[in-house]
């Protein structure tokens, strides 16, 4: 029976051609006549430009039959056979084949890719057959087929019939090197040295391209063994794997309607993916790239719960205002800093993420109210507030007091910053101040007259940023001596943090709140809102996984009106809150509550993006983590943390 005969001996008439041609495009749907010697699995090969027989009845354009799974038209039964359509007896006409919008078209030949890298070719058949899509062009699949293969002259020629196919005019004579030096390898491997030299001399040079690539080939003559050879080569070796990877670099120089990018689909949707977990506020976790570990059929939501803004621990044991706390690099410690004169160690458990109190660290008379760990956590420096001309060097690991270092009693040393190389530190204040010391506290360098509110080494290890009393950000280069201005602000820089990258820096400003600058481009990035910022030092912290948000503690200042969105209608008049935002977002994604006095530093753990510490002039450090886990309901604890959803 033909393929799709109409009653009474009329025959159909074909739909017009598709706009992209008979190569690139899908193929019309047959609605004439199949030939009488045609079998289906021939017209099954006209469907599926993959298969090798395709290539022999590429030259027509024409597809396989449409098929419409046995559906009886209206009076008459239906007949199948092999992939044809089954058509009326009594005298009514095939139904015609919806025309395919072009992104239906994409959408099958990336399916039908998928599933031919699977191995279900036969599916892939079907598909292109009733769909009268072509998967790629026959010549470029040719081209793949004697890739694979290894035949290599017959790749060279597919090339010219690529030829008119190819955008570059440049872009084949780049292919057509790819393949030599494929082909110069492998027989190289194979000890077909005389063969191998032909083609370096011969073939490959003549090319006159990648003449240095081409001196790099020709010393792999002198490997003495296959080995040596991938090696040195840094190469798979003939084989599947080798040629494979070679056919992706060939695909590029190909349009996509003659050759999809490799894995097409994947990547498609691996992308979908990321922007999703790009657009979540919550997602604080590593980024798996890994389609497996996620699920095709929903949209990434990451639960609120897992977001650490719910108070997991209260630490109490200091007995006056705390002023600042800062996690180890390695987040298995966090020391906090106190008016009560100490330095309290705490040790972090890794499975619990909880602190017990490790070491106490006493003496500092004026009080604690900054501290810096050195890059391997070995020692910790602490300083006190403007009236202190101390500075203690201590080691974490043995609690004893290795430096107290004090050059004048004029002198305020309220800020310090490690050297990436932890053999020096820099360290200043308002008084004008500015020293580079060793570890026994000598002075290896001063810079006069810079009033210094805040500090930090760049990983350079030469350049130190300094905030002063100009509302400004230098650098300044203890090795050459020269300084220059990178970030200016309008009101003073109360504390300044830079990314693990160093290329961003966030500012707690006087009256402002808290600023982002790009220090690459020398530009205000994002200015967040919420938070009440006067005239104390607050410090915010970058953090969570890739350093995706920020964090800042606030003051107490009555009857503020603050512009932020909230859940709850409050007057708001203490401000006395831990601020969250993501760093994209100019308002903040939740509202930590639980601290009666002002926020004075939080601290994101570096190793535990779920774990953050606020200290506060209430005389408490919380620790703040995930929510309780709780069966069939979300935590909705205003008392702790209040999340802002309509941001």
């Amino acid at each position: 029976m033909q393929a799709n005969g109409a009653g009474g001996g009329q025959q159909q008439q074909p739909p017009p051609p598709s706009s992209q041609g008979p190569e690139l495009g899908c193929l019309n749907a047959q609605n004439g006549e199949a030939s009488s010697g045609s079998s289906a699995g021939e017209q099954l090969a006209h469907a599926n430009g993959l298969l090798p027989s395709a290539t022999n009845s590429s030259g027509g354009g024409g597809g396989g039959p449409s098929v419409n799974n046995g559906v009886s038209a209206p009076g008459g039964s239906a007949v199948e056979m092999g992939g044809g359509s089954g058509v009326g007896i009594g005298g009514s006409a095939l139904k015609k084949k919806k025309r395919l919008s072009q992104s239906d078209e994409d959408v099958i030949r990336l399916i039908g890719q998928h599933l031919h890298g699977l191995g279900l070719n036969q599916t892939v058949d079907l598909l292109m057959q009733e769909s009268g899509c072509r998967l790629e062009h026959p010549s470029a699949t040719k081209f793949r087929n004697h890739v694979m293969e290894g035949e290599w002259d017959k790749a060279e020629n597919d090339l010219n019939e690529l030829k008119p196919l190819v955008h570059s005019p440049h872009a084949i004579v780049r292919m057509k090197f790819l393949l030599l030096q494929q082909k110069y390898l492998e027989y190289l491997e194979d000890g077909k040295v005389l063969e191998a030299l032909q083609v370096l001399r011969c073939e490959l040079t003549p090319l006159k391209y990648n003449t240095e690539r081409i001196h790099i080939l020709s010393g792999y003559l002198m490997c003495s063994h296959a080995e040596d050879l991938r090696a040195k080569a840094e190469w798979e070796g003939k084989g599947t794997t080798s040629r494979s990877k070679l056919l992706d670099k060939l695909q590029t120089y190909l349009p996509p309607s003659v050759m999809l990018p490799p894995r097409r689909l994947q990547n498609l949707l691996r992308q979908a993916v990321e922007l999703q977990r790009d657009r979540c506020l919550y997602h604080n976790t590593k980024l798996d790239n890994n389609l497996d570990s996620v699920s095709l059929l929903i949209d990434h939501v990451c639960s609120r719960k897992q977001f650490p803004c719910y108070t997991q621990q209260i630490l109490t044991e200091h007995c006056n205002e705390v002023w600042f706390c800062k996690f180890s690099n390695d987040g298995t410690k966090l020391a906090t800093g106190s008016k009560d004169t100490t330095v309290i160690i705490w040790q972090v458990d890794p499975d619990t993420h909880q602190l017990k109190l490790l070491k106490t660290l006493e003496g500092h008379a004026y009080g604690v109210s900054y501290i810096a760990w050195s890059p391997d956590d070995n020692y910790l420096v602490a300083c006190g507030p403007d009236d202190c001309s101390e500075l203690w060097l201590w080691n974490v690991q043995t609690g004893e007091l290795r430096t107290k270092m004090s050059q004048s009693h004029e002198d305020s040393l309220t800020s310090v910053a490690w050297n990436p190389d932890g053999k020096r530190f820099v360290t200043g204040g308002q008084r004008g101040q500015f020293y580079q010391c060793d570890l026994d506290g000598n002075l290896l360098d001063s810079w006069e007259g810079v009033r210094v509110q805040c500090l930090w080494c760049l990983s350079d290890g030469k350049t130190v940023l300094a905030s002063d009393t100009h509302q400004r950000i230098r650098g300044y280069n203890f090795e050459d001596l020269t300084d220059r201005n990178i970030v200016q602000e309008d009101h003073p820089i109360m504390s300044f943090t830079i990314s693990k990258n160093g290329r961003l820096a966030l500012l707690n400003v006087a009256t402002q709140g808290v600023h982002l600058w790009d220090l690459q481009d020398r530009v205000l990035v994002r200015k967040y809102q919420g938070v009440t910022q006067g005239f104390y030092t607050i410090h915010s912290c970058f953090g969570g996984h890739n350093e995706d948000f920020i964090a800042s503690g606030s003051e107490v200042q009555v009857d503020a009106v603050i512009p932020v969105i909230s859940v709850n209608d409050d007057k708001r008049s203490n401000d006395h809150k831990v601020y969250i935002w993501h760093k994209r977002s100019e308002l903040p994604i939740a509202e930590l509550t639980g601290h009666t006095r002002t926020v004075n530093c939080v601290s994101w753990n570096p190793q535990i993006s779920s774990m953050m510490a606020s200290a506060s002039d209430d005389g408490t450090v919380r620790i703040w983590g995930p929510a309780p886990f709780v069966d069939n309901q979300d935590i909705e604890d205003g008392k702790s943390c209040r999340l802002l959803e309509n941001v």
